[in-house]
């Protein structure tokens, strides 16, 4: 059965954009778990835009399922992972001027330190995920470096989606699936998924688990967070 984990960023970017203290992501993560969410997903960026270290260290201690903590590959976070110890932590490339991640980790260009910090997090016995493009050399690095899952960065194909390049993008996230999933690779995947675009990807079998944000978020002003984690859950899982 296919999961899904709710990343809760933007429910913090609402609350950042008074600088208060509601919409609490604490809240919203206990929500999304009651409505069946598998997991729960936080980036802390080096510039804490939206998720703080206070969020993470009480996310740890109150959700019910998993905690997967977005990264960047620096010795600060690092050493919060290896403190609060979440259940897994995703690797992903950041630049403090981009509105969200970009693109896919580049693995192969900083191979030792990616494969040092894989080794850090893997140590404190964290489960290590590298959020990656659709690109067989990025994946085989991936696994070289000693990751137990590789997140496929969907960008590209949901940027796609309804135009002439949507089978291309959708046939590489196909073949980055199998090929990860074939050198023992776990497979999960994100990234501008929403109700619609998520369909053909989810008759992918190798991929285990969609990480979900901004499309949850979205849909919840209108449905309330709850109804709007539940419909993506029975979507996911060939309920709805």
């Amino acid at each position: 059965m296919k999961k899904l984990g709710v990343n809760i960023d933007h429910v913090a970017t609402v609350r950042e954009a008074r600088k208060t203290v509601e919409p609490d992501p604490v809240y919203a993560a206990v929500l999304a778990e009651l409505a069946g969410a598998d997991g729960i997903t936080v980036h802390l960026r080096e510039d804490r835009r939206h998720i703080k270290d206070r969020d993470v260290r009480l996310l740890k201690q109150f959700i019910k399922t998993k905690l997967n903590l977005e990264m960047a590959a620096t010795d600060e976070m690092v050493g919060i992972a290896t403190e609060v110890k979440p259940y897994s932590s995703t690797i992903v490339p950041e630049r403090r001027e981009e509105v969200t991640t970009e693109g896919g980790l580049d693995v192969v260009g900083s191979y030792e330190r990616i494969k040092d910090v894989v080794s850090s997090l893997k140590s404190a016995g964290i489960v290590v995920s590298l959020f990656v493009d659709p690109d067989l050399e990025q994946i085989e690095a991936s696994r070289r470096a000693g990751a137990d899952y590789i997140e496929i960065h969907t960008g590209r194909y949901c940027e796609a989606f309804g135009g002439e390049k949507e089978k291309e993008e959708l046939e590489a996230i196909r073949r980055a699936a199998f090929f990860a999933s074939s050198i023992g690779l776990g497979v999960n995947a994100g990234h501008g998924l929403n109700y619609k675009n998520i369909i053909p990807v989810l008759e992918i079998p190798q991929i285990e688990e969609f990480n979900i944000g901004h499309s949850i978020v979205s849909r919840a002003v209108f449905v309330g967070l709850y109804e709007a984690v539940r419909e993506m859950v029975l979507l996911i899982r060939g309920k709805a």
